[in-house]
């Protein structure tokens, strides 16, 4: 029983599974992927809540921080997927290197990530929805606007269901279409955030920057701990490994080059904004909106909310598409019933697996209240980025899989140090959402030993 629960994956029958696969992404798609998938609505909250509480003006340094331990556990992931060039991302790989069980515990916990984050995203992009039409004198009606509360008077949230559907026509119409589409958005969010960067330089004060460390290198230290998740999604990139052209050049750079270009912008963002309105006054859910409203620009915070929908539309695409990724995964391999595992011989993508990341996701978004529930996709995301960079270790010492053309540098120290990071980033997460998360992974178990134990051979 126990060779079996740690028999380790054949990384050549995945690469034959996913040959079916059309490989029409380039290294252009990739970077547009990784920048739709990281830069959301943190970019339009996060600078100026973190700013507040804990680091002040020094919320600069905060997000080069977590930029850093980000590129470390990044490094490990560009190992990884340069060598294993296979769908599942971390669950392949964690199956690969350290056994099927572990790799279906990564998996399932991939599973959570996933689903909570595409609802999660959905619901903030209506009310971002609303207010903006609310702003132009339309009021959509709440009774179609909020999760199944009818003592709130909400009874379905129609907007996020609207936009998870529009996404999964989108991408049922092929990856290059959704690539497309995801690239012309991207450039919207990014037009909107050098819009407020060259507009708030005008009006920075430079004795808004005093205190710079109000609370002191710790207050930088806990900033960097809470900014950090401002930078996940990148993950989704080596998901797409079997559709890259050339997967062991290109993951690896897009994967770098993405987190380099989000750094910069947050970095950027921040000092501006922190230059614009001192800190002390930033304790709002919209400090950017506010910021421009603080100096009389209010005309301008109409472009605001377009590119915080353009940065949520971008987020759910790819997580949607990274998603149904990893169940094609899991039924690939018989963790699932193997339909899920199916190629579409037209549409060349896991149809099924699409269809049911999304129908969950509406399930979520359209009609339950998730405030409690999204702190979990972060513990399933720093979980996976342990093992990733514990992977490295192991793979190192396996003579029997390919040479990558990415290699971590400073090795074992690097993904050490990411491992442990992770590790203490993960102790920033609430009791009871790690509850919460010990409790899905108890199901995954449950379900691993009643069918996938059984069915995989």
């Amino acid at each position: 029983m126990i060779e079996k629960l740690f028999k380790k994956a054949d990384y050549k029958k995945f690469v034959a599974d996913d040959a079916h696969f059309e490989k029409v992404l380039t290294r252009g798609n990739l970077i547009s992927m990784g920048i739709g998938a990281i830069i959301g609505t943190g970019i339009f909250i996060l600078p100026g809540i973190v700013a507040y509480g804990t680091a002040g003006p020094a919320i600069t340094i905060s997000f080069i921080l977590a930029a850093v331990v980000c590129v470390m556990t990044a490094m490990c992931f560009a190992e990884l997927s340069s060598t294993f060039p296979v769908a599942g991302s971390t669950y392949s790989y964690g199956s690969i290197i350290f056994g099927q069980f572990p790799g279906w515990l990564i998996g399932w916990a991939l599973c959570l990530e996933y689903v909570l984050g595409v609802s999660a995203v959905s619901s903030g992009f209506s009310a971002y929805f609303v207010s903006l039409f609310k702003g132009l004198g339309i009021a959509l009606p709440k009774a179609l606007t909020g999760p199944l509360e009818p003592s709130n008077g909400t009874f379905v949230n129609l907007p996020a269901i609207i936009v998870l559907v529009l996404i999964y026509l989108l991408l049922r119409r092929g990856v290059s279409a959704s690539a497309r589409m995801n690239t012309v958005m991207v450039f919207v969010k990014i037009a909107v955030v050098l819009a407020f960067i060259i507009i708030g330089l005008f009006y920075i004060k430079p004795t808004n920057y005093h205190p710079y460390f109000p609370k002191g290198g710790m207050g930088v230290v806990k900033g960097a701990a809470l900014v950090f998740f401002a930078y996940l999604g990148f993950d989704v990139i080596p998901s797409s490994a079997p559709e890259v052209k050339d997967p062991q050049k290109n993951i690896p750079i897009s994967i770098m080059s993405s987190l380099a270009i989000c750094a910069f912008l947050y970095v950027i963002l921040s000092a501006v904004l922190t230059g614009m309105v001192s800190y002390k006054h930033l304790n709002v859910s919209d400090p950017v909106v506010f910021a421009l409203q603080r100096v009389g620009l209010n005309k301008v915070t109409f472009l605001i909310s377009i590119g915080a929908l353009a940065g949520m539309f971008t987020m759910m695409l790819n997580t949607v598409y990274g998603g149904s990724r990893l169940i094609y995964a899991l039924g690939r391999d018989g963790m699932i019933p193997s339909s899920f595992g199916k190629i579409d011989s037209k549409a060349k993508m896991p149809l099924l697996s699409l269809s049911t990341i999304t129908t969950l996701a509406v399930i979520l978004g359209g009609f339950v209240s998730l405030n409690e529930l999204t702190s979990l996709v972060n513990i399933g995301t720093l979980i996976s980025f342990v093992f990733v960079a514990l992977g490295i270790i192991k793979l190192r010492h396996r003579p029997d899989v390919p040479n990558s053309e990415f290699k971590v540098p400073f090795y074992p120290w690097l993904p050490i140090i990411s491992a442990i990071s992770c590790l203490i980033l993960m102790t920033q997460v609430s009791i009871n959402s790690w509850i919460a998360f010990i409790f899905w992974i108890l199901i995954g178990v449950v379900i691993y030993f009643a069918y996938g134990y059984k069915k995989n051979d």
